[in-house]
């Protein structure tokens, strides 16, 4: 029968050493920098579709000549054009995601025109930023515009609606 040691307690993480890991996982959300990232691999992989085509199309030519029998292996052409479709698919994505951001962000600055800090960018706070009560506020005052709007509208379609009946009549 085994006697049970204790297990030694682990050490607190190092706030320093979350620092970088925090910063590689903003890295990976970014579409630019995954974009920047995906590039050197898409031109590994062309580079190795053109070398495996470059081979199967030798192969194949000296099998026709009948200098060789079909006896050797190449790679497979196949499989490395769908390695390099599969990072434009993600290039694509990227691209559209960063699309999709810039339009957000500039909805957003035609519709609040002060930034608020964000949660994942905290230290860029800005001097025209509001704060958070500020832009709850704002956000209050949009959406009781928003419901006086809605409600014109719904007292206007009734008007029409009782003219329209009275008119039947």
């Amino acid at each position: 029968m085994a006697s049970q040691q204790p297990q030694p307690q682990a050490a607190a993480p190092n706030p320093a050493a979350l620092q970088p890991q925090q910063l590689s996982q903003q890295q990976d959300f970014d579409p630019v920098h995954r974009f920047k990232m995906l590039i050197p691999q898409l031109k590994e992989s062309l580079q190795t579709v053109m070398s495996v085509a470059s081979q199967n199309f030798a192969h194949n030519t000296a099998i026709d000549n009948g200098v060789k029998s079909n006896d050797g292996t190449v790679q497979r052409f196949d499989k490395s054009l769908e390695e390099f479709y599969a990072l434009c698919d993600q290039l694509e994505l990227c691209l559209r995601l960063a699309h999709e951001c810039l339009s957000q962000s500039i909805d957003s600055a035609k519709h609040s025109p002060n930034l608020v800090p964000t949660a994942t960018k905290p230290d860029t706070v800005q001097t025209e930023s509001l704060s958070y009560s500020q832009y709850l506020s704002m956000i209050k005052s949009q959406i009781s515009c928003a419901k006086d709007i809605h409600n014109a509208l719904l007292e206007c379609s009734k008007k029409i609606a009782g003219k329209t009946q009275q008119a039947i009549l």
